[in-house]
């Protein structure tokens, strides 16, 4: 599933593309057809993320809310167009280019009240300016629950997935069962300002690098990681190789039907 970098990196790409201008709207699928006809002609005014949630908006009254689950994906393209390839639920054409969305968990067509209600439902996410890191804390420093299922639950905080998750906890050396409420201010701090720089260099570049400069395979003369994911990290997807830094064996296991990555030695306490 698409972590919250991905979302805000959309945003930007379709505020860059449509904000301002009338769009043509359509369903070549079917599935989102009376919608887009109501949208269609109307003046695409931005585009915002919160969490692993985008949102379009048209006018004062009229939101399109997408969540791309496990399968969702936008394509952009210049003009002209083209014919539809796949199953495309949305098409959005606008001056110079168009985004076709396909398999979406969610493609509807609400109010701002509802937008509303989905963000309160949504924990702080790194990657906004309004983001209140407090209410994370708060959940977090009084639950039992551990950091590593707590850091998934996007009720407590929006936008980090099983990547993120991996990656931060291995960069603060901390055993991801460790509870919440164990955690300790100092280090959720620490956890939150690596999460806005990570995320924020995620949307930059547009895939997930954690490894700090002086791990990376050009310095320590690794070979690069291979993997469809791209990005460099410690131990995301590393089950059973060797650490970058102790060298012992990345373990693995399963929590609320995530796969789990860390360090037993450097995550050791």
């Amino acid at each position: 599933m698409p972590e919250g970098h991905t979302l805000h990196r959309l945003a930007g790409v379709h505020q860059e593309l449509f904000a301002g201008t009338r769009v043509r709207v359509s369903s070549p699928q079917g599935r989102f057809a009376s919608s887009a006809a109501e949208l269609d002609g109307a003046v695409f005014e931005r585009a915002e993320a919160h969490g692993k949630h985008l949102f379009h908006r048209y006018g004062a009254d009229r939101v399109v809310h997408v969540h791309l689950g496990l399968y969702g994906t936008f394509t952009e393209n210049e003009l002209p167009v083209t014919e539809p390839r796949g199953q495309v639920r949305m098409r959005v054409v606008g001056p110079t280019h168009f985004t076709d969305l396909r398999g979406p968990t969610r493609c509807e067509l609400i109010t701002p009240e509802e937008v509303a209600a989905v963000r309160d439902r949504l924990g702080p996410d790194p990657l906004r300016a309004d983001a209140d890191p407090e209410r994370a804390w708060a959940r977090i420093s009084k639950s039992r629950t551990s950091i590593a299922a707590l850091l998934m639950d996007q009720k407590v905080l929006a936008g980090v997935g099983n990547v993120y998750r991996a990656e931060v906890l291995f960069r603060h050396g901390i055993p991801p069962m460790t509870p919440g409420r164990d955690l300790g201010r100092e280090r959720w701090e620490l956890i939150w300002a690596d999460l806005v720089e990570l995320m924020a260099d995620g949307v930059k570049v547009g895939r997930i690098d954690t490894v700090r400069p002086e791990h990376l395979p050009e310095v320590t003369g690794r070979a690069p990681r291979q993997d469809r994911h791209g990005g460099e990290v410690y131990t995301y997807r590393r089950a059973g190789m060797p650490c970058l830094i102790c060298g012992d064996e990345i373990a693995t296991s399963s929590l609320a039907a995530r796969n789990l990555y860390w360090c037993p030695t450097c995550q050791a306490s």
